[in-house]
Order: C-alpha cells, then structure tokens, then sequence
C-alpha cells in the first residue's frame, strides 16, 4: 500500500475548513484525498488530478458525492478548475511508490522491466524511444541538468554506441550500461539512480508541469486559501521556493520611492518554514527523507503571472 509523505502536515498545512472546496492535484492511489475528505463535512467538495491511467482506477473506488476527479497533468489544472476557486490546494510532486514499485511502467532500475517511464503511458514519447533518437549531446544535457550527474558525458557516449546494435529497450540494458560508465558514486547509492531520475523528470515534463502549475494553482485560490506543495529533489523544490518568495514581496519597480504604508500587498504569504518528515516517518517511509513542504496562503493583493522570478532570489528558509 502507499503511504502518503507528510500526511498530517499537509493536511494542518490546508488548514481544511468542512465547508471548503479543495484541490489533490497529485491523486495518486488517493492517500491524502481520503484525508481530506474525512476533514470535509456535507457541503465539502474535493477536486482531484493525475495523468496516470492507473490513479484514474484507483479514483473509481471513492464512491462519494462529494470527490470528482480529472485525468490531467498539472498544466491544464485552470481549465479543468472552469472558474472555480478553492480554499485550499495540496501537490504531492514526483513520481509515487505505486509507479516506482510497478516494473512494467520502467521507472525503477531495481527491476527489469520496459524503459518507458511515462506517468501517462498513452502519451508522449517513452525514455526508450528517448534514447534511440535523440543526439548525444542532448542526452548528456538532459542527464547533467536533470540528474546533476557529473559523468554525463562519459553515459550519453556509452549510451550511441551501445544502441548502433542492440536498441535500450529494457530498464536492466540502461542500469548495466550506466554502472560501466560510471566510475565513481557516493557510498549507498546505486550508479543509475541520476540517470534514470533525469529521464523521467525529462519525459514527463516534470519541471515545466510545475512551472505552469504554480501560476494557475495561485489563481484558482480564494482570499487565504492554502498552496502546499511536497517536493522530493532540489530540481523541483527550487522551483517552489523561488516562485513563493517572489511572490510574497510586493511587486514594485526597483528603487521606486514608496514609504512601508504605501507598499503594495504581495499574493501570497508564506507560512512557517519548511517542513521534513520526522524520524519516525523516515523509519516508517523511507521514501520521506528527502520530502519537503513548503506552505503559503493567498492574500488580497494582485497576482502578477508575468512577474519574473530571478532564480537567485533571497529566500528566508
């Protein structure tokens, strides 16, 4: 079974009011939307997403009036939304236990089974077909960026010349091929683990879904609603972080002469700081160590979509 991370600080991070309308925009085997929803009294309404075909299976078994659910990635989370808003939004990003756990679905090197790695198997392009098209220099790129794997280079050059004969077509070809290539790597950790994270994020689009995700989530929310977003690597918690603190600094040009009383109120508000898993959920998940929650709230100052977030902005956390 999945165990959701950080269930009982999301679910005190949504601050749940029993009348609200919330959004679990990472369904997943539904963990945190069957939280919420006992939170939820009568007239509560709970809004679910994930472009797995499978999340959408597990979704049918919540027979409740007031659940519905949307086969979606993050990006198209303000069309489906139509003109509602809710009181609070919870993302739990990166890829589920059920996923990595699947060997059918490609996403572990633990397991043989078909390099694909797509959270949507019905879209896209699959990591194999990735890897047998793309140039080498993309391939670096996209491990360096994506896994921040320091033998890229030396990966991408094994990868063209092992697929001029036999094609990677199996998670077990691609780990074997990347310990060869690898000639270092931190003690416990196995030769493939960047590798195979950066061909996910690359395939699934992680980043930018995340990236047009922050904007419409933050434009769906009602005055003090709640953005809890549970990153799982610095890639995406990057992203989170920036975006938050630009937006909870009032959006003035620079060295414009205003006094504080005549500052402009920023989007949002930041609650707390960042949030880890406890040891004792660690023990319990291990998957928790490298979670983070990261909490704001909206407020009643203007949300500007086009405000450029420098990426290395201060951040007080």
């Amino acid at each position: 079974m999945h165990e959701p991370v950080l269930l009982a600080e999301a679910l005190d991070a949504l601050a749940i009011r029993s009348d609200g309308v919330y959004v679990d925009g990472t369904f997943g085997r539904g963990g945190h939307s069957r939280a919420i929803l006992e939170r939820l009294g009568p007239a509560g309404r709970l809004i679910a997403f994930d472009r797995d075909p499978e999340a959408e299976s597990a979704a049918r078994a919540i027979a409740d009036a007031r659940f519905s659910f949307h086969r979606a990635p993050f990006s198209a989370l303000g069309t489906a939304l139509g003109g509602r808003k809710a009181d609070g939004m919870l993302f739990d990003l990166g890829v589920s236990s059920p996923q990595l756990d699947d060997p059918r679905r490609g996403f572990s090197f633990r397991a043989d089974g078909p390099l694909d790695m797509r959270m949507d198997p019905t879209q896209g392009q699959s990591a194999a077909d990735f890897l047998s098209q793309a140039e080498e220099q993309q391939i670096g790129e996209v491990i360096r960026a994506y896994g921040e794997e320091r033998f890229a280079k030396q990966i991408a050059k094994a990868i063209v010349a092992v697929r001029g004969g036999e094609p990677l077509r199996r998670t077990r070809q691609l780990a074997d091929l990347v310990a060869k290539a690898v000639r270092t790597r931190e003690p416990g950790q196995d030769p493939a683990t960047r590798t195979f994270q950066a061909l996910r994020i690359h395939v699934n689009r992680e980043l930018e879904e995340v990236q047009m995700m922050l904007p419409q989530a933050v434009e769906h929310l009602r005055g003090e609603g709640r953005l809890a977003v549970i990153s799982f690597h610095s890639l995406e918690d990057r992203i989170v972080k920036h975006f938050l603190q630009a937006h909870a600094q009032p959006n003035v040009p620079a060295r414009l002469p205003l006094r504080a009383i005549e500052m402009p109120e920023p989007a949002l508000r930041i609650i707390g700081r960042a949030v880890r898993a406890s040891e004792a959920e660690i023990r319990r998940n291990p998957r928790a160590r490298s979670a983070i929650l990261r909490v704001a709230a909206r407020t009643a100052g203007t949300f500007d979509s086009n405000l450029r977030i420098e990426p290395g902005a201060r951040w007080r956390n």
